[in-house]
């Protein structure tokens, strides 16, 4: 699923390749993709051009010379794609947007969960969604704030996008690894020093994440993504082993909140409270 690495790897993406080009016509094949009208999306788009970016969690919003943005949500699958001929065009591009220049923009929708829709304010959107401010963005203070209040474990927490916008399950399992807190503290728990830990591991496992374009191959040896099942890997001993990359233990899976946790017992104690 596309999480904020991603979805700021497209946002960058988008930027170098379709800004400031009049749109001539847009394609859609399926209209339940969209959250706006059809024919006010083509209307509103025709002769426009993408002028900016902006990203807000796993939320990318593009905004055009009339004023309006376009809002794109990557579902789980979700990608983008620039060409220029019709034989480029790639696998399962659901909707096109045809630049007057003779390129296309196509947003990959292989399983149709994905978004795009017209958005004329964005702080009004995030109110109404209930999406927090970004994960990259939010301060030390609001964090330590907001988790003083959550008499809950971290990691659903965490994972609440109306508590912080664009961390998903396997980046909140790397910040909680990085920050040496176990999954299952509770958030209220957590002192100054710990709150300042897990903000910079935030940090650092989100522009890790991005400056490696979200390809999990080439994160840090000590990440513990590579024990993910999923994850295509270079070491392969910590791989196939379950191993905590610090102490070389056995890592421990299990179920909080509903979601699958990676985490070392060792490493991350859990201080009852």
């Amino acid at each position: 699923m596309p999480e904020l690495p991603e979805v700021e790897t497209y946002r960058r993406y988008l930027e170098e390749t379709c800004l400031n080009q009049p749109i001539q016509d847009v394609f859609v094949e399926d209209t339940k993709l969209l959250t706006t009208d059809y024919d006010l999306l083509v209307a509103s788009l025709r002769g426009k051009q993408f002028v900016a970016t902006e990203r807000v969690g796993k939320n990318l919003f593009v905004q055009t010379d009339g004023g309006f943005y376009v809002h794109f949500h990557f579902g789980m699958t979700g990608d983008l794609a620039y060409y220029q001929f019709e034989e480029e065009r790639p696998r399962f591009s659901r909707i096109v947007f045809y630049f007057q220049s003779g390129y296309k923009l196509a947003f990959i929708c292989p399983r149709k969960f994905e978004r795009i829709g017209i958005v004329e304010n964005i702080p009004e959107y995030l109110k109404r969604k209930r999406i927090a401010e970004d994960a990259l963005a939010i301060s030390i203070s609001t964090l330590d704030a907001t988790l003083a209040k959550k008499k809950v474990f971290i990691k659903p927490v965490l994972l609440d996008q109306s508590v912080i916008a664009g961390i998903g399950n396997w980046i909140v399992d790397e910040v909680l690894f990085q920050a040496r807190i176990h999954p299952e503290r509770l958030a209220s728990s957590l002192d100054e020093s710990e709150v300042t830990h897990l903000h910079e591991a935030i940090q650092f496992v989100l522009k890790t994440a991005i400056d490696c374009e979200a390809n999990y191959a080439l994160f840090p040896e000590n990440f513990i993504i590579h024990a993910r099942e999923w994850a295509v890997s270079p070491y392969a001993e910590v791989n196939q082993h379950l191993l905590c990359p610090v102490c070389q233990q056995k890592l421990q899976i299990m179920r909080v909140g509903g979601r699958t946790t990676y985490f070392c017992a060792i490493d991350q104690p859990l201080k009852r409270t």
